[in-house]
Protein backbone atom coordinates (compact mmCIF):
# COMPACT_ATOMS: atom_id res chain seq x y z
CA UNK A 1 0.00 0.00 0.00
CA UNK A 2 0.76 3.81 -0.59
CA UNK A 3 0.83 5.98 2.11
CA UNK A 4 -0.43 9.48 1.23
CA UNK A 5 -2.21 12.31 2.68
CA UNK A 6 -4.89 14.60 1.30
CA UNK A 7 -6.03 17.80 3.08
CA UNK A 8 -4.06 16.70 5.84
CA UNK A 9 -5.47 13.31 6.31
CA UNK A 10 -3.26 10.05 6.55
CA UNK A 11 -4.93 7.72 3.12
CA UNK A 12 -3.26 4.18 2.25
CA UNK A 13 -4.59 3.26 -1.34
CA UNK A 14 -3.14 0.23 -3.16
CA UNK A 15 0.34 1.30 -5.87
CA UNK A 16 -1.23 2.80 -9.66
CA UNK A 17 -4.26 4.67 -8.04
CA UNK A 18 -4.59 8.16 -9.29
CA UNK A 19 -4.88 11.08 -6.74
CA UNK A 20 -8.69 11.52 -8.28
CA UNK A 21 -9.30 7.67 -7.00
CA UNK A 22 -7.64 8.26 -4.02
CA UNK A 23 -9.68 10.96 -3.08
CA UNK A 24 -12.85 9.47 -4.69
CA UNK A 25 -12.42 6.60 -2.12
CA UNK A 26 -11.88 9.00 1.13
CA UNK A 27 -15.03 10.90 0.24
CA UNK A 28 -13.12 13.98 -0.70
CA UNK A 29 -14.49 15.48 -3.79
CA UNK A 30 -12.42 16.56 -6.80
CA UNK A 31 -14.07 18.80 -9.40
CA UNK A 32 -13.70 17.11 -13.05
CA UNK A 33 -15.45 17.51 -15.94
CA UNK A 34 -13.58 15.82 -18.72
CA UNK A 35 -12.93 12.87 -16.86
CA UNK A 36 -14.98 9.21 -17.65
CA UNK A 37 -12.96 6.39 -15.25
CA UNK A 38 -10.94 4.18 -18.30
CA UNK A 39 -12.19 5.94 -21.36
CA UNK A 40 -11.27 9.64 -21.00
CA UNK A 41 -8.41 10.18 -18.62
CA UNK A 42 -6.65 12.76 -20.41
CA UNK A 43 -6.79 16.11 -18.10
CA UNK A 44 -8.25 17.71 -20.90
CA UNK A 45 -10.48 20.48 -18.65
CA UNK A 46 -7.81 21.11 -16.09
CA UNK A 47 -10.45 21.30 -13.65
CA UNK A 48 -9.16 18.35 -11.44
CA UNK A 49 -5.82 19.95 -10.78
CA UNK A 50 -4.30 19.91 -6.98
CA UNK A 51 -0.86 21.42 -5.08
CA UNK A 52 0.92 18.40 -4.57
CA UNK A 53 3.55 19.79 -1.56
CA UNK A 54 8.04 19.87 -3.20
CA UNK A 55 6.01 20.17 -7.05
CA UNK A 56 6.29 23.45 -8.62
CA UNK A 57 2.98 22.51 -11.08
CA UNK A 58 -0.44 21.65 -10.31
CA UNK A 59 -0.86 18.32 -11.20
CA UNK A 60 -4.48 17.05 -13.05
CA UNK A 61 -5.30 14.29 -10.28
CA UNK A 62 -7.12 12.03 -13.11
CA UNK A 63 -4.32 11.22 -14.08
CA UNK A 64 -1.24 11.60 -11.63
CA UNK A 65 -0.46 8.21 -9.95
CA UNK A 66 0.04 8.55 -6.38
CA UNK A 67 3.67 8.18 -4.84
CA UNK A 68 4.74 7.17 -0.89
CA UNK A 69 4.41 10.34 1.24
CA UNK A 70 2.65 12.94 -1.29
CA UNK A 71 1.10 15.60 0.53
CA UNK A 72 -1.57 16.73 -1.37
CA UNK A 73 -3.72 19.81 -1.52
CA UNK A 74 -7.24 20.08 -2.81
CA UNK A 75 -8.30 23.42 -2.33
CA UNK A 76 -5.39 25.65 -1.21
CA UNK A 77 -6.02 29.10 -2.74
CA UNK A 78 -3.16 28.42 -5.79
CA UNK A 79 -5.41 25.60 -6.58
CA UNK A 80 -9.01 27.55 -6.32
CA UNK A 81 -7.56 30.60 -8.11
CA UNK A 82 -6.11 28.21 -11.24
CA UNK A 83 -9.48 26.19 -11.41
CA UNK A 84 -11.73 29.26 -11.35
CA UNK A 85 -9.22 30.64 -14.55
CA UNK A 86 -9.35 27.52 -16.31
CA UNK A 87 -13.03 27.21 -15.76
CA UNK A 88 -13.62 30.55 -17.25
CA UNK A 89 -11.46 29.88 -20.27
CA UNK A 90 -13.26 27.56 -21.13
CA UNK A 91 -16.40 29.60 -20.61
CA UNK A 92 -15.00 32.37 -22.49
CA UNK A 93 -15.43 29.55 -25.65
CA UNK A 94 -18.79 28.50 -24.61
CA UNK A 95 -22.28 29.72 -25.69
CA UNK A 96 -23.68 29.82 -22.23
CA UNK A 97 -27.27 31.08 -23.26
CA UNK A 98 -28.32 28.44 -20.59
CA UNK A 99 -32.26 29.37 -20.52
CA UNK A 100 -32.86 28.05 -23.97
CA UNK A 101 -30.60 24.91 -23.68
CA UNK A 102 -32.06 21.70 -23.43
CA UNK A 103 -29.29 20.39 -21.17
CA UNK A 104 -29.71 23.36 -18.36
CA UNK A 105 -30.36 21.61 -14.80
CA UNK A 106 -28.70 19.01 -15.76
CA UNK A 107 -25.39 20.34 -17.30
CA UNK A 108 -21.82 19.86 -15.75
CA UNK A 109 -20.45 22.90 -16.83
CA UNK A 110 -23.20 24.32 -15.66
CA UNK A 111 -22.92 22.95 -11.95
CA UNK A 112 -19.37 23.02 -12.14
CA UNK A 113 -19.67 27.14 -12.59
CA UNK A 114 -21.73 26.91 -9.56
CA UNK A 115 -20.17 24.87 -7.75
CA UNK A 116 -16.97 27.03 -7.81
CA UNK A 117 -18.95 30.12 -7.58
CA UNK A 118 -18.63 31.84 -10.81
CA UNK A 119 -20.41 34.81 -11.03
CA UNK A 120 -18.59 37.12 -13.53
CA UNK A 121 -16.73 36.85 -16.64
CA UNK A 122 -13.38 38.50 -17.10
CA UNK A 123 -12.46 37.10 -20.94
CA UNK A 124 -14.26 38.16 -23.77
CA UNK A 125 -16.46 35.53 -25.27
CA UNK A 126 -15.32 33.69 -28.64
CA UNK A 127 -17.81 31.35 -29.65
CA UNK A 128 -17.48 29.38 -31.95
CA UNK A 129 -19.97 29.13 -35.27
CA UNK A 130 -21.28 26.56 -36.77
CA UNK A 131 -24.49 25.43 -39.26
CA UNK A 132 -26.85 23.42 -37.02
CA UNK A 133 -27.50 20.25 -39.04
CA UNK A 134 -31.34 18.97 -38.35
CA UNK A 135 -31.65 16.44 -41.12
CA UNK A 136 -29.98 13.60 -38.81
CA UNK A 137 -30.89 12.63 -35.25
CA UNK A 138 -27.46 13.42 -32.78
CA UNK A 139 -27.08 17.37 -33.15
CA UNK A 140 -24.15 19.02 -33.00
CA UNK A 141 -23.90 22.60 -31.76
CA UNK A 142 -20.33 23.94 -31.45
CA UNK A 143 -20.87 26.90 -29.50
CA UNK A 144 -21.07 24.21 -27.00
CA UNK A 145 -18.84 22.48 -27.48
CA UNK A 146 -15.60 22.44 -24.21
CA UNK A 147 -13.44 20.10 -25.93
CA UNK A 148 -13.44 17.65 -23.55
CA UNK A 149 -13.04 15.13 -25.98
CA UNK A 150 -15.59 12.93 -24.02
CA UNK A 151 -17.32 12.06 -27.15
CA UNK A 152 -14.24 11.20 -29.40
CA UNK A 153 -12.98 8.37 -26.53
CA UNK A 154 -16.49 7.01 -26.42
CA UNK A 155 -17.12 6.42 -29.93
CA UNK A 156 -13.52 5.56 -30.39
CA UNK A 157 -13.00 3.08 -27.20
CA UNK A 158 -17.01 2.13 -26.63
CA UNK A 159 -18.77 1.92 -29.61
CA UNK A 160 -15.17 1.54 -32.14
CA UNK A 161 -17.31 3.96 -34.59
CA UNK A 162 -14.29 6.62 -34.93
CA UNK A 163 -16.87 8.80 -36.67
CA UNK A 164 -15.59 12.38 -34.14
CA UNK A 165 -12.46 13.30 -34.30
CA UNK A 166 -10.14 16.24 -32.95
CA UNK A 167 -9.52 19.34 -36.04
CA UNK A 168 -7.40 22.01 -36.22
CA UNK A 169 -4.73 23.21 -33.91
CA UNK A 170 -4.30 26.00 -31.30
CA UNK A 171 -7.15 27.98 -30.51
CA UNK A 172 -9.00 26.64 -33.55
CA UNK A 173 -8.91 23.24 -31.87
CA UNK A 174 -12.62 21.67 -32.59
CA UNK A 175 -14.55 18.26 -32.92
CA UNK A 176 -15.87 17.37 -35.90
CA UNK A 177 -16.36 14.66 -38.31
CA UNK A 178 -13.60 15.80 -41.24
CA UNK A 179 -12.64 18.21 -43.53
CA UNK A 180 -15.94 19.37 -45.58
CA UNK A 181 -18.31 16.76 -44.28
CA UNK A 182 -21.17 16.64 -42.10
CA UNK A 183 -22.54 14.22 -39.94
CA UNK A 184 -25.32 12.37 -42.55
CA UNK A 185 -22.41 11.53 -44.82
CA UNK A 186 -20.61 9.86 -42.49
CA UNK A 187 -21.72 6.12 -41.39
CA UNK A 188 -22.76 7.28 -38.09
CA UNK A 189 -24.90 4.24 -36.33
CA UNK A 190 -26.94 7.25 -34.25
CA UNK A 191 -26.66 5.31 -31.18
CA UNK A 192 -26.31 8.31 -29.30
CA UNK A 193 -23.94 7.13 -26.83
CA UNK A 194 -21.91 10.32 -27.59
CA UNK A 195 -24.73 12.33 -26.69
CA UNK A 196 -25.39 10.80 -22.90
CA UNK A 197 -21.85 11.34 -21.97
CA UNK A 198 -21.34 14.92 -23.20
CA UNK A 199 -21.09 17.17 -20.19
CA UNK A 200 -23.00 19.96 -21.74
CA UNK A 201 -25.45 20.77 -24.75
CA UNK A 202 -23.18 20.59 -27.21
CA UNK A 203 -24.36 17.22 -28.34
CA UNK A 204 -28.22 16.29 -28.21
CA UNK A 205 -30.83 14.35 -29.89
CA UNK A 206 -33.01 16.96 -32.39
CA UNK A 207 -36.27 17.51 -30.38
CA UNK A 208 -39.85 16.97 -31.96
CA UNK A 209 -41.72 17.56 -29.44
CA UNK A 210 -43.32 20.24 -31.05
CA UNK A 211 -44.50 18.58 -34.35
CA UNK A 212 -46.40 15.97 -31.03
CA UNK A 213 -47.75 19.04 -30.12
CA UNK A 214 -49.49 19.97 -33.11
CA UNK A 215 -50.72 16.79 -33.42
CA UNK A 216 -52.52 16.78 -30.30
CA UNK A 217 -53.84 20.15 -30.91
CA UNK A 218 -55.27 19.25 -34.40
CA UNK A 219 -59.11 17.81 -34.07
CA UNK A 220 -59.26 15.99 -36.83
CA UNK A 221 -56.08 14.19 -35.93
CA UNK A 222 -56.24 10.91 -34.54
CA UNK A 223 -53.13 10.44 -32.25
CA UNK A 224 -51.82 7.00 -31.11
CA UNK A 225 -48.48 6.67 -28.83
CA UNK A 226 -46.76 3.43 -27.98
CA UNK A 227 -44.00 3.24 -25.04
CA UNK A 228 -40.67 1.10 -25.35
CA UNK A 229 -40.50 -1.41 -23.11
CA UNK A 230 -37.01 -0.07 -21.81
CA UNK A 231 -39.12 3.31 -21.12
CA UNK A 232 -41.05 2.00 -18.17
CA UNK A 233 -37.46 1.64 -16.35
CA UNK A 234 -36.85 4.99 -16.65
CA UNK A 235 -38.78 7.97 -17.50
CA UNK A 236 -39.41 7.99 -13.71
CA UNK A 237 -35.64 9.02 -12.97
CA UNK A 238 -35.83 12.97 -13.81
CA UNK A 239 -39.00 13.37 -11.87
CA UNK A 240 -37.17 11.11 -9.02
CA UNK A 241 -40.24 9.64 -8.37
CA UNK A 242 -39.48 6.79 -5.57
CA UNK A 243 -39.79 2.78 -7.05
CA UNK A 244 -43.01 2.85 -5.10
CA UNK A 245 -44.31 5.61 -7.52
CA UNK A 246 -42.44 5.04 -10.72
CA UNK A 247 -45.25 3.03 -11.89
CA UNK A 248 -46.05 1.54 -15.51
CA UNK A 249 -49.81 2.75 -14.44
CA UNK A 250 -48.59 6.23 -13.60
CA UNK A 251 -46.42 6.72 -17.34
CA UNK A 252 -49.86 5.38 -19.24
CA UNK A 253 -52.04 8.42 -16.75
CA UNK A 254 -49.73 11.20 -17.94
CA UNK A 255 -49.55 10.17 -21.68
CA UNK A 256 -53.38 10.06 -21.32
CA UNK A 257 -53.62 13.26 -19.09
CA UNK A 258 -51.17 14.95 -22.02
CA UNK A 259 -53.99 14.41 -24.83
CA UNK A 260 -53.31 11.21 -26.76
CA UNK A 261 -55.99 9.58 -28.05
CA UNK A 262 -54.36 6.13 -27.28
CA UNK A 263 -51.46 4.60 -25.16
CA UNK A 264 -50.40 1.50 -26.68
CA UNK A 265 -47.41 -0.58 -25.29
CA UNK A 266 -45.02 -1.70 -27.73
CA UNK A 267 -44.35 -4.83 -25.87
CA UNK A 268 -47.50 -6.17 -27.80
CA UNK A 269 -45.40 -5.53 -31.41
CA UNK A 270 -42.18 -7.12 -29.84
CA UNK A 271 -44.24 -10.32 -29.04
CA UNK A 272 -45.50 -9.51 -32.71
CA UNK A 273 -41.92 -9.23 -33.77
CA UNK A 274 -40.92 -12.37 -31.82
CA UNK A 275 -44.09 -14.22 -33.46
CA UNK A 276 -42.47 -13.24 -37.30
CA UNK A 277 -38.89 -13.58 -36.40
CA UNK A 278 -38.91 -16.93 -34.13
CA UNK A 279 -41.03 -18.20 -37.01
CA UNK A 280 -38.36 -16.90 -39.82
CA UNK A 281 -35.34 -18.42 -37.66
CA UNK A 282 -36.96 -21.94 -37.52
CA UNK A 283 -37.87 -21.71 -41.30
CA UNK A 284 -33.68 -20.96 -42.19
CA UNK A 285 -32.96 -23.32 -39.49
CA UNK A 286 -34.75 -26.33 -41.09
CA UNK A 287 -33.81 -25.29 -44.75
CA UNK A 288 -29.96 -24.44 -44.13
CA UNK A 289 -29.06 -25.00 -47.16
CA UNK A 290 -31.22 -22.14 -48.59
CA UNK A 291 -29.78 -19.10 -46.04
CA UNK A 292 -26.58 -17.34 -45.57
CA UNK A 293 -25.46 -17.79 -41.38
CA UNK A 294 -25.53 -16.70 -38.59
CA UNK A 295 -29.09 -14.95 -38.79
CA UNK A 296 -29.17 -11.76 -37.10
CA UNK A 297 -31.76 -9.90 -34.87
CA UNK A 298 -32.69 -6.62 -36.78
CA UNK A 299 -34.53 -4.72 -33.80
CA UNK A 300 -31.94 -2.32 -33.39
CA UNK A 301 -31.59 0.08 -36.14
CA UNK A 302 -28.41 1.34 -34.96
CA UNK A 303 -26.85 -2.48 -35.26
CA UNK A 304 -28.49 -2.57 -38.87
CA UNK A 305 -26.77 0.51 -39.54
CA UNK A 306 -23.36 -0.53 -38.63
CA UNK A 307 -23.98 -4.15 -40.31
CA UNK A 308 -24.67 -2.70 -43.41
CA UNK A 309 -21.69 -0.14 -43.19
CA UNK A 310 -19.02 -2.20 -41.63
CA UNK A 311 -19.86 -5.85 -43.02
CA UNK A 312 -22.18 -5.46 -45.85
CA UNK A 313 -21.26 -8.76 -47.19
CA UNK A 314 -23.59 -10.40 -44.05
CA UNK A 315 -26.70 -7.99 -44.93
CA UNK A 316 -28.86 -11.09 -46.13
CA UNK A 317 -28.10 -12.58 -42.61
CA UNK A 318 -29.97 -10.35 -40.93
CA UNK A 319 -33.55 -10.90 -39.57
CA UNK A 320 -35.99 -9.52 -42.47
CA UNK A 321 -38.48 -8.66 -39.36
CA UNK A 322 -39.13 -5.28 -38.52
CA UNK A 323 -38.25 -3.77 -35.21
CA UNK A 324 -41.21 -3.78 -32.49
CA UNK A 325 -41.20 -0.10 -33.40
CA UNK A 326 -41.95 -0.58 -36.78
CA UNK A 327 -44.18 -3.25 -36.63
CA UNK A 328 -46.56 -1.60 -34.34
CA UNK A 329 -46.70 1.59 -36.41
CA UNK A 330 -47.96 -0.74 -39.76
CA UNK A 331 -50.50 -2.60 -37.61
CA UNK A 332 -51.89 0.52 -36.19
CA UNK A 333 -52.16 2.05 -39.31
CA UNK A 334 -53.70 -0.76 -41.22
CA UNK A 335 -55.68 -3.62 -38.45
CA UNK A 336 -56.44 -1.06 -35.63
CA UNK A 337 -57.40 1.87 -38.70
CA UNK A 338 -60.19 -0.55 -39.65
CA UNK A 339 -60.96 -1.64 -36.09
CA UNK A 340 -61.57 2.18 -35.38
CA UNK A 341 -62.99 3.16 -38.56
CA UNK A 342 -60.75 5.76 -38.79
CA UNK A 343 -58.94 7.47 -42.20
CA UNK A 344 -55.43 5.91 -41.72
CA UNK A 345 -53.51 9.06 -43.14
CA UNK A 346 -55.18 10.78 -40.16
CA UNK A 347 -53.96 8.45 -37.57
CA UNK A 348 -50.77 10.22 -36.10
CA UNK A 349 -48.32 7.27 -34.85
CA UNK A 350 -45.62 8.40 -31.84
CA UNK A 351 -43.71 6.12 -30.17
CA UNK A 352 -41.51 6.84 -26.85
CA UNK A 353 -38.15 5.12 -27.30
CA UNK A 354 -34.88 4.86 -25.54
CA UNK A 355 -33.32 5.32 -28.44
CA UNK A 356 -31.85 7.82 -30.75
CA UNK A 357 -31.26 5.87 -34.14
CA UNK A 358 -35.14 5.29 -33.77
CA UNK A 359 -35.51 8.82 -35.45
CA UNK A 360 -33.59 7.32 -38.26
CA UNK A 361 -35.32 4.38 -38.59
CA UNK A 362 -38.85 5.91 -38.90
CA UNK A 363 -37.65 7.71 -41.65
CA UNK A 364 -36.46 4.74 -43.93
CA UNK A 365 -38.07 4.96 -47.36
CA UNK A 366 -38.91 0.93 -46.64
CA UNK A 367 -41.04 2.24 -43.54
CA UNK A 368 -44.60 2.57 -45.26
CA UNK A 369 -46.08 -0.07 -45.95
CA UNK A 370 -49.43 0.26 -44.00
CA UNK A 371 -51.34 3.35 -46.27
CA UNK A 372 -47.86 4.81 -48.08
CA UNK A 373 -47.68 7.29 -44.72
CA UNK A 374 -44.50 6.93 -42.84
CA UNK A 375 -45.90 3.74 -40.46
CA UNK A 376 -44.34 5.82 -37.55
CA UNK A 377 -44.50 9.67 -37.71
CA UNK A 378 -42.56 10.70 -34.88
CA UNK A 379 -40.11 9.28 -32.31
CA UNK A 380 -39.61 10.98 -29.14
CA UNK A 381 -36.69 10.11 -26.47
CA UNK A 382 -37.49 9.01 -23.09
CA UNK A 383 -35.81 12.24 -22.62
CA UNK A 384 -38.24 14.11 -24.64
CA UNK A 385 -41.34 12.64 -22.57
CA UNK A 386 -40.35 14.22 -19.97
CA UNK A 387 -40.11 17.15 -21.12
CA UNK A 388 -43.09 17.15 -22.91
CA UNK A 389 -44.80 16.46 -19.51
CA UNK A 390 -43.10 18.70 -17.54
CA UNK A 391 -44.41 21.39 -19.78
CA UNK A 392 -47.31 20.48 -19.36
CA UNK A 393 -47.28 20.57 -15.78
CA UNK A 394 -48.51 17.27 -15.20
CA UNK A 395 -47.14 16.06 -11.70
CA UNK A 396 -47.32 12.06 -12.43
CA UNK A 397 -47.12 11.42 -8.71
CA UNK A 398 -49.86 12.82 -8.40
CA UNK A 399 -52.35 10.21 -10.82
CA UNK A 400 -53.85 7.70 -10.24
CA UNK A 401 -52.76 4.33 -12.41
CA UNK A 402 -54.42 3.37 -15.67
CA UNK A 403 -53.84 0.74 -17.94
CA UNK A 404 -53.10 1.15 -21.66
CA UNK A 405 -55.63 1.13 -24.20
CA UNK A 406 -56.60 -2.18 -26.39
CA UNK A 407 -56.18 -3.82 -28.52
CA UNK A 408 -52.66 -2.96 -29.05
CA UNK A 409 -51.86 -2.67 -25.67
CA UNK A 410 -51.50 -6.25 -23.93
CA UNK A 411 -47.82 -7.49 -23.76
CA UNK A 412 -46.24 -10.62 -22.32
CA UNK A 413 -43.08 -11.21 -19.89
CA UNK A 414 -40.84 -11.89 -22.96
CA UNK A 415 -42.19 -8.68 -24.52
CA UNK A 416 -40.56 -6.53 -21.86
CA UNK A 417 -37.07 -8.11 -21.79
CA UNK A 418 -36.51 -6.67 -25.33
CA UNK A 419 -35.11 -3.72 -23.52
CA UNK A 420 -32.50 -5.84 -21.49
CA UNK A 421 -29.31 -7.14 -23.07
CA UNK A 422 -30.20 -11.14 -23.70
CA UNK A 423 -34.26 -10.44 -23.71
CA UNK A 424 -34.95 -10.66 -27.62
CA UNK A 425 -32.67 -14.18 -27.95
CA UNK A 426 -34.45 -15.32 -24.53
CA UNK A 427 -37.90 -14.35 -25.77
CA UNK A 428 -37.43 -15.42 -29.36
CA UNK A 429 -36.30 -19.09 -27.79
CA UNK A 430 -39.08 -19.38 -25.98
CA UNK A 431 -41.54 -19.11 -28.50
CA UNK A 432 -39.36 -21.30 -30.98
CA UNK A 433 -39.38 -23.98 -28.63
CA UNK A 434 -43.12 -23.98 -28.51
CA UNK A 435 -43.29 -23.81 -32.63
CA UNK A 436 -41.28 -26.63 -32.92
CA UNK A 437 -42.76 -29.00 -30.10
CA UNK A 438 -45.94 -27.92 -29.23
CA UNK A 439 -45.08 -26.88 -25.46
CA UNK A 440 -43.98 -24.48 -23.16
CA UNK A 441 -40.13 -24.74 -22.22
CA UNK A 442 -39.21 -23.36 -18.81
CA UNK A 443 -39.59 -19.90 -18.81
CA UNK A 444 -35.77 -19.50 -17.41
CA UNK A 445 -34.36 -22.19 -19.34
CA UNK A 446 -32.44 -20.10 -21.47
CA UNK A 447 -31.48 -17.88 -18.66
CA UNK A 448 -27.07 -17.90 -20.07
CA UNK A 449 -28.21 -15.21 -22.34
CA UNK A 450 -28.94 -13.35 -19.48
CA UNK A 451 -26.83 -10.90 -17.39
CA UNK A 452 -24.12 -7.94 -17.76
CA UNK A 453 -20.93 -9.77 -20.13
CA UNK A 454 -21.51 -7.78 -23.10
CA UNK A 455 -20.42 -11.21 -24.71
CA UNK A 456 -22.21 -14.21 -24.27
CA UNK A 457 -22.26 -17.57 -26.19
CA UNK A 458 -25.07 -20.87 -25.02
CA UNK A 459 -25.54 -24.05 -27.09
CA UNK A 460 -29.40 -25.34 -26.48
CA UNK A 461 -31.29 -28.13 -27.58
CA UNK A 462 -34.59 -27.65 -28.68
CA UNK A 463 -36.44 -31.07 -28.96
CA UNK A 464 -37.04 -31.54 -33.46
CA UNK A 465 -34.91 -29.29 -34.03
CA UNK A 466 -31.51 -30.11 -32.59
CA UNK A 467 -28.46 -28.01 -30.72
CA UNK A 468 -29.12 -24.32 -31.46
CA UNK A 469 -26.02 -22.11 -30.99
CA UNK A 470 -26.36 -18.93 -30.43
CA UNK A 471 -24.84 -15.70 -28.91
CA UNK A 472 -25.70 -12.15 -27.58
CA UNK A 473 -23.38 -8.95 -27.52
CA UNK A 474 -24.01 -5.06 -26.99
CA UNK A 475 -21.91 -2.26 -27.66
CA UNK A 476 -20.63 -1.88 -31.01
CA UNK A 477 -16.80 -2.52 -30.20
CA UNK A 478 -17.82 -5.45 -29.16
CA UNK A 479 -19.86 -6.18 -31.94
CA UNK A 480 -16.85 -5.34 -34.26
CA UNK A 481 -14.89 -8.39 -32.10
CA UNK A 482 -17.48 -10.71 -32.32
CA UNK A 483 -17.87 -9.65 -36.22
CA UNK A 484 -14.47 -10.60 -36.69
CA UNK A 485 -14.46 -14.19 -35.16
CA UNK A 486 -17.33 -14.87 -37.37
CA UNK A 487 -15.73 -13.55 -40.61
CA UNK A 488 -11.92 -15.65 -39.61
CA UNK A 489 -14.45 -18.86 -39.23
CA UNK A 490 -13.08 -18.60 -35.12
CA UNK A 491 -17.32 -18.31 -33.99
CA UNK A 492 -19.80 -20.35 -35.19
CA UNK A 493 -23.18 -19.95 -34.64
CA UNK A 494 -26.88 -20.08 -35.79
CA UNK A 495 -28.69 -16.95 -34.15
CA UNK A 496 -27.06 -14.07 -32.77
CA UNK A 497 -28.84 -10.66 -30.80
CA UNK A 498 -26.86 -7.53 -31.17
CA UNK A 499 -27.69 -4.19 -29.37
CA UNK A 500 -25.52 -1.12 -30.44
CA UNK A 501 -25.97 0.56 -27.27
CA UNK A 502 -24.20 -1.32 -23.71
CA UNK A 503 -26.52 -2.91 -21.70
CA UNK A 504 -29.33 -2.71 -24.54
CA UNK A 505 -31.93 -0.42 -25.00
CA UNK A 506 -31.92 -0.53 -21.20
CA UNK A 507 -28.74 2.18 -21.82
CA UNK A 508 -29.92 3.80 -25.12
CA UNK A 509 -28.92 6.83 -26.27
CA UNK A 510 -32.34 8.84 -25.42
CA UNK A 511 -32.32 7.47 -21.76
CA UNK A 512 -32.15 9.86 -19.16
CA UNK A 513 -28.68 11.35 -18.62
CA UNK A 514 -26.93 10.98 -15.19
CA UNK A 515 -23.34 12.13 -14.91
CA UNK A 516 -21.14 9.31 -13.93
CA UNK A 517 -23.69 6.72 -13.75
CA UNK A 518 -23.96 4.12 -15.94
CA UNK A 519 -27.71 2.81 -14.89
CA UNK A 520 -28.27 -0.08 -17.92
CA UNK A 521 -27.49 -3.07 -15.98
CA UNK A 522 -29.63 -1.61 -13.18
CA UNK A 523 -33.20 -0.89 -15.38
CA UNK A 524 -32.11 -4.42 -17.11
CA UNK A 525 -32.78 -6.16 -13.59
CA UNK A 526 -35.92 -3.78 -13.42
CA UNK A 527 -37.00 -5.31 -17.00
CA UNK A 528 -36.12 -8.70 -15.93
CA UNK A 529 -37.79 -8.22 -12.37
CA UNK A 530 -41.37 -7.49 -14.45
CA UNK A 531 -40.65 -10.32 -16.58
CA UNK A 532 -40.40 -12.90 -13.62
CA UNK A 533 -43.73 -11.27 -12.57
CA UNK A 534 -45.59 -11.24 -15.38
CA UNK A 535 -48.27 -13.72 -15.19
CA UNK A 536 -48.03 -14.82 -19.01
CA UNK A 537 -44.62 -14.95 -20.31
CA UNK A 538 -44.43 -16.20 -23.46
CA UNK A 539 -45.51 -14.40 -26.66
CA UNK A 540 -47.14 -16.90 -28.61
CA UNK A 541 -49.72 -16.55 -25.30
CA UNK A 542 -50.40 -13.41 -25.72
CA UNK A 543 -54.32 -13.03 -26.48
CA UNK A 544 -54.27 -9.97 -28.56
CA UNK A 545 -51.70 -10.96 -30.71
CA UNK A 546 -53.11 -14.57 -31.41
CA UNK A 547 -56.59 -12.13 -32.67
CA UNK A 548 -54.46 -10.11 -34.51
CA UNK A 549 -53.38 -13.42 -36.38
CA UNK A 550 -57.40 -15.00 -36.36
CA UNK A 551 -58.99 -11.99 -37.62
CA UNK A 552 -55.90 -10.32 -40.16
CA UNK A 553 -52.71 -11.49 -40.68
CA UNK A 554 -53.72 -15.26 -40.82
CA UNK A 555 -50.34 -16.86 -39.63
CA UNK A 556 -46.64 -15.52 -38.92
CA UNK A 557 -44.85 -15.76 -42.76
CA UNK A 558 -48.21 -15.10 -44.32
CA UNK A 559 -48.59 -12.95 -47.58
CA UNK A 560 -50.23 -9.87 -45.29
CA UNK A 561 -47.66 -10.59 -42.55
CA UNK A 562 -44.92 -10.51 -45.17
CA UNK A 563 -46.19 -7.30 -46.54
CA UNK A 564 -46.30 -5.08 -43.21
CA UNK A 565 -44.18 -6.84 -40.82
CA UNK A 566 -41.45 -7.36 -42.93
CA UNK A 567 -38.04 -5.18 -44.47
CA UNK A 568 -35.70 -5.58 -47.71
CA UNK A 569 -32.31 -4.44 -46.23
CA UNK A 570 -31.13 -4.06 -49.71
CA UNK A 571 -33.73 -0.93 -50.70
CA UNK A 572 -31.62 1.37 -48.90
CA UNK A 573 -28.22 2.59 -48.26
CA UNK A 574 -25.90 4.14 -45.99
CA UNK A 575 -23.66 7.31 -47.01
CA UNK A 576 -20.40 4.98 -47.36
CA UNK A 577 -22.90 2.64 -50.10
CA UNK A 578 -24.22 5.80 -52.11
CA UNK A 579 -20.53 7.31 -52.37
CA UNK A 580 -19.29 4.09 -53.69
CA UNK A 581 -22.05 3.85 -56.10
CA UNK A 582 -21.51 6.98 -57.47
CA UNK A 583 -17.77 6.43 -57.92
CA UNK A 584 -18.53 3.38 -59.64
CA UNK A 585 -20.73 4.97 -62.26
CA UNK A 586 -18.22 7.81 -62.69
Amino acid sequence: MVTIKINGRALSVQPGTTILAAAQQAGIPIPHLCYLKEINEIAACRMCIVEVAGTDRLVPACNTAVEEGMDIQTNSPRVRKARKTNLRLILSQHNSNCTVCVRSGNCELQRLSHDLNIHYQPYSPQVERSRVDLSVPVVREAGKCIKCMRCVQICDKVQGMHIWDVLGTGSRTTVGVGPARDLRDTDCTFCGQCVTHCPTGALTVRDETNRVLNALADPETVTVVQVAPAVRAAWAESFDLPAGQASIGKMVAALKEMGFDYVFDTNFSADLTIMEEGSEFLQRFTHRADYNWPMFTSCCPGWVRFLKSQYPGYTACLSTAKSPQQMFGAVAKSYFAERIGADPHKIFVVSIMPCSAKKMECELPTMKDACGDPDVDVVLTTREMDRLLRSDGIRPEELEDENFDSPLGTGTGAAVIFGATGGVMDAALRSAYYLVTGSNPDADAFSRVRGDQPWKEAVFTIPGAGAVRVAVVSGLANTRRLMEAVDKGEAEYDFVEVMACPGGCAGGGGQPIHEGEELASSRGSLLWELDAQAQVRFSHENPDVAELYRSYLDAPLGERSHHLLHTDHFDWQMPSQRAKAGETEK
